[in-house]
């Protein structure tokens, strides 16, 4: 007669050979009601943020809709103290003093990450917290190394490992449902996502510890290594462990970032492989819903994201990107898209050239949008709206900055073919777009290099909302912060279209600061409302100032370094109950 024992990553308690399962033990309802405990948690905490969600957005709405023929908007110019406390030292709070977006480097060279916010510090505690508490609670501590002990622990440790399953798939889809519904950006989905699998690891390898502790003390090395080459229960979960420990090992900051494409890709096939080890090992087992659940909502996303590959993609001809090399090591991308396009300010793309790169698909902000007419001989003239939109055809621009990789080798094509180039793209989207900025009487809007790219459309935005009387936006200053005053020419048709706009004057300040110029004649204003000027700004001073002529409440908004955004943070924090101000950042990072 076998010896009882179980599998590395099993959950349950199966015979030696694998052949059998054991009737559903005490401890096991424990494991799944502790599992439950988990999915109940963070539906909870899901739902409380819904709920504040959509009271902040009502707030918006009624305060845009109040402000539209209100030039002065006193009421919302005043603080609301408590809340400004809150925002101040939780929600925009740095995990320490000032820096969370500029990034920790090892050795001065090589960048290990970000720290998190405070707000998401808390968070994350909460959930490790909560792994911890649940994988310990119940554990028979007193008798340590007694198999029984090494049985529940194993058994709970390889079940809270799977259920965190559900929650990491989710939150690493690019469509995952909860970044629009809860307005939370998928960098901190991703941050989240990231940690999730930490737990997960670690959970796998105590399971695995406390079957191997217990196979050895029963069996010996020797008995463990005949197992591994008769068992499928045993061999599928050494893969399981062994492919969680891959995963964490070459996920780490420096190589995500000095072989993203290789990451990328190994990554999806070492996780392929992990489901089907998972699935095999479960096979018989109630935890193995929890392994159906998460396949089949990475199935679901990756089938969503091919959908809407294919109709953005697909038909009129296609879509065509041209590709225009410009100064300062950047490539201006005109896409024509196949079929329309709704943009938003705010949004961002995954855009992918065959001829670059097949495989390969990057994020880049969506810095302009234009709609044509695409005239076809064939249709004729428009005859009602159905044939109008037919017959429209969406333009979207993005300027890319030259890096490794994908945009060095689309750079060296660009300037090999000396002007314009023109190639099949494949474009994915549209994300992001969460944040709206026209509820403010006063909005401050800072650039940092090509970050330029994701603010310009909302100047666009709320200088025409304005000038139809449709925003509630009386000021707008837009500071950009540049090396070179060449790199003035990457967004230079975009910002002529919107000096021209109607009433522009009346709302839009321009600031350009040039912290490399090469002679001091490059530095000139073109009016009283364009300026530039030499160096770095004073963030402090420019938000301090923008505060003291504060129409409404208002909102500050930044997309560049790091260390620019950690700076505009600490200016929005430190002025927290003296005004009205909100702060949203602009970032995407992998």
């Amino acid at each position: 007669m076998s010896t009882p024992t179980s599998t590395p990553m099993s959950t349950g308690t199966s015979s030696a050979s694998g052949s059998a399962s054991t009737p559903v033990s005490t401890s096991s309802v424990d494991n799944i009601l502790f599992a439950t405990y988990v999915l109940i948690s963070l539906a909870s905490l899901t739902g409380l943020f819904s709920i504040y969600r959509l009271i902040s957005s009502a707030a918006r709405y009624i305060r845009r809709l109040t402000c539209l023929n209100n030039d002065t908007q006193m009421y919302f110019r005043m603080p609301n103290i408590w809340f400004g406390r809150v925002k101040k030292h939780l929600l925009y709070a740095p995990l320490f003093r000032s820096r969370h977006m500029q990034e920790l480097q090892l050795l001065g060279r090589w960048g290990i990450g970000v720290l998190p916010t405070r707000f998401q510090t808390i968070f994350l505690t909460l959930v490790i917290g909560m792994n911890v508490a649940l994988c310990a609670t119940g554990i028979e501590w007193s008798q340590a190394g007694s198999p029984n002990m090494l049985d529940h622990l194993r058994n709970r440790a390889g079940t809270l490992a799977v259920v965190n399953l559900i929650p990491l798939v989710i939150m690493g889809g690019r469509n995952n449902p909860l970044i629009q519904g809860l307005k939370i950006s998928f960098d901190t989905f991703n941050l989240v996502h990231r940690w999730f699998g930490r737990i997960i690891v670690i959970e796998a390898i105590v399971h695995t510890i406390s079957f191997t502790v217990k196979a050895v003390k029963l069996a010996g090395w020797n008995g463990i290594q005949a197992e591994l080459h008769s068992s499928k229960l045993i061999i599928s979960g050494f893969i399981g462990t062994v492919g969680f420990v891959f995963i964490i090992l070459h996920s780490s900051a420096i190589l995500r970032h000095a072989f993203y494409e290789t990451f990328l890709h190994m990554h999806i096939l070492v996780v392929i492989l992990v489901f089907a080890a998972l699935y095999i090992h479960l096979d018989g087992l109630q935890q193995l819903i929890y392994v159906q659940i998460a396949i089949t909502s990475w199935a679901i996303e990756r089938a969503i994201r091919l959908a809407l590959m294919i109709y953005r993609n697909a038909g009129r001809g296609g879509t065509v990107a041209t590709i225009e090399p410009l100064a300062g090591d950047a490539i201006r991308v005109t896409i024509k898209m196949a079929r329309p396009w709704d943009y938003q300010p705010g949004q961002y793309m995954f855009l992918t050239l065959p001829s670059i790169g097949l495989w390969t698909s990057h994020p880049f902000s969506v810095a302009w949008s234009a709609t044509e007419e695409c005239l076809d001989s064939e249709k004729g003239l428009a005859r009602n709206r159905q044939d109008i939109l037919a017959l429209q055809q969406t333009t979207i621009s993005a300027v890319i900055r030259r890096r490794d990789g994908f945009t060095n080798a689309l750079y060296k094509k660009a300037e090999k073919a000396r002007g314009r180039l023109t190639m099949t793209a494949m474009v994915e989207g549209p994300y992001g777009g969460l944040h709206s900025l026209r509820s403010y009487g006063s909005v401050l809007i800072f650039a940092g290099g090509v970050g330029i790219t994701h603010q310009v459309g909302y100047v666009r935005d709320l200088v025409a909302g304005f000038a139809n009387g449709t925003v509630a936006t009386r000021r707008i200053m837009l500071v950009w912060i540049i090396q070179s005053p060449e790199h003035l020419e990457w967004i230079r048709p975009w910002m002529t279209a919107i000096l021209a706009l109607d009433k522009r004057r009346d709302v839009l300040r321009v600031q350009l600061f040039v912290t490399r110029p090469r002679a001091t004649k490059e530095i000139h204003s073109p009016s009283a409302t364009v300026q530039m000027f030499p160096g770095r700004p004073n963030i402090d001073t420019l938000v301090g100032l923008e505060c003291e002529a504060q129409v409404g409440a208002m909102g500050v908004s930044v997309c560049g370094t790091g260390a620019l955004a950690d700076d505009v943070r600490m200016a929005v924090r430190k002025r927290q109950g003296v005004a009205n101000i909100d702060f949203v950042e602009e970032s995407y990072s992998w």
